[in-house]
């Protein structure tokens, strides 16, 4: 990723479908490889109820993608269970820089916030 891309907006949607998506902090416990996968970790992420396995596509992004581990971030939890590579994951990491062909970093909250804060 070496040319920063600045994608067009997207199409106005209404507040009720902004509404709708269920975006929360969570600190991320663990960070686990996906052995059979190029591009794909696991991440064990703490929302102060329950913990949630997330996958995300970090592997080829960070030198070290275990940097990440103890560290709070954004995810959206309410979309459907999706399995890949024989792991469910159970949400998606919200990051910035990857649609515009930049090397992502966490979205985080300012400052230390109780897992399983809203945002929004």
């Amino acid at each position: 990723m070496d040319k920063f891309i600045l994608k067009p907006i997207k199409d106005e949607i209404s507040f009720e479908d902004f509404a709708n998506i269920d975006i929360r902090v969570g600190e991320i416990d663990e960070v686990l490889d996906i052995p059979k996968s190029n591009n794909l970790m696991k991440l064990v992420v703490n929302f102060g109820d329950h913990k949630r396995t997330i996958i995300a596509g970090i592997k080829k992004e960070r030198e070290n993608p275990k940097e990440i581990q103890g560290k709070q971030a954004l995810f959206v939890i309410n979309l459907p269970t999706k399995e890949m590579f024989g792991e469910k994951s159970e949400g998606m990491l919200f990051d910035i820089g990857y649609e515009n062909k930049i090397i992502p970093v966490l979205a985080i909250p300012e400052k230390q916030v109780p897992n399983g804060s809203s945002a929004g």
